[in-house]
């Protein structure tokens, strides 16, 4: 061990040690002194790497015998549990991180990870719930508000909820003392075209060259197939034989089977057949990720509203259509449409009433016209 060097201040010495961050030495400063009876020996800190002088190490003793200031292994020590206190507190990142693992794998909780990241990762990671304050909310709603849809909104927002539900129900932090708000979202938007428009689209989708894109916008009309549905359809999910389309992890939920009318039938027989797995692939044979250009064109040949969305749009015209029947009840447009609940479904019941108002009417006039009849033959 190096030799002890006594300096010009009683009870402190130093001794020479390798620099830190740098080339050469430097003196190290000890203190000694007496605490409850007891001899103690401190290191008081570096010459360069804690500009350290023989007055401060002085200074340092004489805090230490007066106890006014903890000893660097106190301080150390102190650190640490401050360091173990922060690792164990449940932020909402630690809090993502524990409710990620009481979820099943799958595009939900893909979804929802990446509105996490997004979103609320760069704003409350580091937070406790009860840090959390009702302005940092509104903040975030009101700045998502201005670039996503409501329903974007409401989904970020719920999944914040969610979270620190978790952890309050596991007993893992303190909640919230304010309520989240959501912004309303109108879930029972329907598109419908007129006869006369419907007759546009389908000679705007005829004269079209991109034959992908045009027995797309079919399919989706013959079917009511979602947009992603579309994407992901591969030859091997079409069953011509028994006359069933395989819809792959629909947004209902589990893969559904939907039965393939002899329109869509005559479509998919007569569509070719690129070298790849899907029916309609993207580039080099991949999935398809945007068709936006393109059916938008064809969208403006025919004329339709600014407000129309081609593909999500022409699934409403596809149950509008059933729905105006007056032929297929609720619970069959609910499995046609992949709807996970009868409620999704219920924004074509009017259709359905409307029809059938229309036969009750049809029923009386006969019956009138019938009464009326009788009463001039008395």
């Amino acid at each position: 061990m190096p030799k002890r060097i006594k300096t010009n201040y009683p009870g402190v010495y130093y001794r020479e040690a390798k620099r830190i961050g740098g080339k050469g030495t430097e003196k190290v400063y000890y203190v000694v002194f007496k605490k409850n009876g007891k001899a103690k020996e401190e290191k008081a800190g570096r010459q360069f790497a804690d500009d350290m002088t023989p007055a401060r190490a002085s200074f340092y003793r004489a805090e230490r015998i007066e106890g006014k200031r903890p000893s660097r292994k106190e301080l150390r020590d102190l650190e640490e549990q401050q360091k173990a206190a922060e690792a164990s507190k449940y932020t909402i990142g630690l809090l993502w991180t524990e409710y990620q693992k009481s979820r099943s794998p799958g595009k939900s909780l893909s979804t929802d990870a990446s509105r996490y990241g997004k979103y609320i990762k760069p704003v409350f990671e580091k937070k406790e719930p009860h840090e959390m304050a009702r302005s940092d909310v509104d903040q975030l709603r009101n700045k998502l508000s201005k670039r996503l849809s409501p329903q974007t909104v409401k989904h970020v927002l719920n999944l914040l909820t969610w979270i620190i539900n978790f952890g309050v129900k596991n007993n893992l932090c303190q909640g919230i003392s304010f309520h989240i708000q959501k912004p309303t979202v109108n879930n029972k938007r329907t598109e419908d075209l007129t006869p006369k428009q419907l007759k546009k689209l389908l000679d705007a989708i005829e004269k079209d060259p991109n034959t992908q894109v045009a027995n797309m916008m079919q399919l989706a009309l013959f079917t009511g197939m979602r947009r992603g549905e579309l994407f992901k359809l591969k030859w091997d999910d079409i069953d011509f034989d028994r006359g069933f389309i395989r819809i792959r992890d629909p947004k209902g939920g589990q893969d559904a089977l939907i039965p393939m009318n002899d329109t869509a039938h005559k479509l998919l027989k007569s569509h070719p057949r690129l070298n790849s797995d899907y029916v309609f692939p993207g580039k080099n044979g991949n999935q398809r990720t945007n068709v936006r250009h393109s059916v938008n064109k064809i969208k403006k040949e025919a004329g339709l509203p600014d407000d129309f969305r081609p593909l999500h749009g022409l699934r409403h015209v596809y149950a509008s259509i059933l729905a105006s029947s007056g032929k297929v009840d609720m619970y069959t447009l609910q499995k046609l449409l992949t709807h996970k609940s009868p409620q999704m479904t219920q924004r074509y019941a009017h259709l359905r009433d409307e029809t059938l108002k229309k036969a009750s009417d049809l029923a009386g006039d006969i019956i009138d016209g019938v009464m009326k009849g009788e009463e001039g033959k008395k």
